[in-house]
């Protein structure tokens, strides 16, 4: 086996697991859930059953029951001796959704491929004798390339040369990158919670300590504790998406980007600024989040929320001495982004705040349809107002979110559970419901949920019986 999970950490994850129907069920769907987000890898050593029976004040025969389900699904596997071991998901999993036209998938909360796309692949395809006679093998990036994204942040009042500019596979690769390079075992992480699942992933990886700092979408940053944090934990390294944050949708206002700059200053910490949404403004007035220019700043982006998830097309701008160390690490991981989407993306760059403002415009549609189709269905549901990025964070009254993403689930839409993007478990009363479908597929996943809220609440009464039963 790769790893273990004790009884407290496997109850922190699950979180709001109790759900519709027996308690049993209830439990295995929470388990089922955390495999299908990765939260629990394969072939890890789930707790004993009395072990996780204490966790969750549940009978041991209600643990029992929902390790005995898992098998039958195929998501665990009982050795003797050794216990119960998660297995990597089968294509035919029940909690996965097929290739079916009629399922909504809105875990990704990415938006459809720009339209003009496809005539710039064309243009770049054109040029391939030109691309086939470089070498390949690029750990920094094309100089084109680096040149127009310099071009770009100057454009934006960030005067950038290209030596501050690395080239990658999408941001998702750079942030493992920095997290691999800069950072080491027990190493202290600040960031937000909700925050980017696969960020706090990256962190974990590599040992550091995370410390969450909450956001929310009505009151923004929580400064104190941020205060505290840097105060006391001296982090090496900050997390921060502050422009159209995911999955809130909060944008930083210029004293909470003062605070946070502040800190890492007195703290000695590098902020990692996640600038991946922070082109999909719908209607917001005024500009970006106002963080200045400043030596400690590695800002990281990528083209896949602007213009298509499937250009894996990212960048860092950091400090010259930062992108060498960068560099110098990356051939552990990669030899370099590929040569076609790197010409691709030349194109594109100069052409970014033409395409965000169509993308706002798609944007608009859809969460103007969320908003309305969520507040008509769910009157008692908290939906906030956001001017851009990819999601509204639903506050939905009961710590519910995982029966309520498994039930949706059931019914062919998949959405992703509160506690999905929580840092230390939590967030089981929100749920990130992504705009970036067209508007009927939204109001059609809107209805679905509604039937799934329905077979949540109606069948928690029956399960709280069984719920609180007595140890053994």
């Amino acid at each position: 086996m790769d790893s273990r999970i004790s009884a407290r950490a496997l109850a922190a994850a699950l979180g709001g697991w109790r759900g519709s129907g027996p308690a049993y069920e209830a439990l295995a769907d929470g388990v089922r859930l955390l495999c299908l987000d990765n939260r629990l890898a394969p072939s890890t050593a789930l707790p004993a059953e009395r072990e996780l029976a204490a966790a969750l004040s549940l009978s041991r025969t209600t643990v029992a029951a929902a390790y005995r389900s898992l098998r039958e699904t195929g998501h665990i596997e009982s050795l003797r001796g050794s216990g119960s071991v998660t297995l990597p998901l089968r294509r035919s999993d029940p909690g996965r959704l097929d290739a079916d036209a009629d399922d909504i998938d809105l875990q990704q909360a990415s938006p459809a491929a720009w339209p003009g796309l496809p005539a710039v692949i064309a243009e770049a395809a054109a040029q391939a004798p030109a691309l086939v006679a470089r070498i390949g093998y690029d750990v920094v990036g094309d100089p084109a390339l680096r040149a127009a994204i310099a071009d770009h942040y100057s454009h934006r009042g960030l005067v950038t040369s290209p030596d501050q500019i690395l080239v990658t596979t999408g941001a998702q690769s750079a942030i493992h990158l920095i997290a691999s390079v800069l950072l080491g075992r027990a190493d202290r992480v600040l960031l937000e919670t909700p925050t980017y699942p696969h960020a706090a992933d990256a962190f974990r990886r590599v040992g550091a300590r995370l410390i969450g700092v909450p956001v929310d979408s009505d009151d923004g940053w929580d400064l104190e504790r941020a205060e505290q944090s840097f105060a006391r934990a001296l982090p090496s390294l900050a997390y921060l998406m502050p422009d159209f944050h995911n999955p809130t949708g909060r944008t930083m206002s210029a004293v909470e980007a003062e605070a946070f700059l502040a800190g890492a200053r007195s703290a000695g910490t590098l902020l990692v600024l996640d600038e991946t949404t922070a082109q999909l403004d719908i209607d917001r007035s005024g500009g970006a989040a106002p963080f200045p220019d400043d030596d400690r700043i590695i800002r990281v982006a990528s083209l896949g929320k602007t213009v298509w998830g499937g250009l894996r097309v990212g960048w860092v701008r950091a400090a010259p001495d930062i992108v060498r160390r960068l560099a110098s690490g990356r051939p552990v991981h990669d030899l370099g982004t590929p040569e076609l989407e790197q010409a691709i993306a030349t194109r594109l760059v100069p052409r970014l705040e033409e395409i965000a403002r169509q993308r706002g415009d798609l944007l608009r549609a859809g969460r103007d349809t969320v908003r309305a189709a969520l507040t008509s269905a769910f009157p008692d549901w908290d939906v906030p107002e956001v001017d851009g990025g990819v999601s509204v964070w639903v506050g939905i009254g009961e710590p519910l979110s995982t029966p309520l993403v498994m039930s949706a689930r059931s019914r062919g839409l998949a959405l992703s559970a509160g506690s999905r993007f929580a840092v230390e478990g939590g967030h089981d009363r929100r749920l990130r419901v992504p705009f970036t479908a067209p508007p009927a597929t939204l109001e059609r996943a809107v209805d679905i949920l509604r039937a799934a809220w329905d077979d949540v609440r109606g069948g928690r009464a029956a399960a709280t019986r069984e719920d609180f039963a007595t140890v053994v």
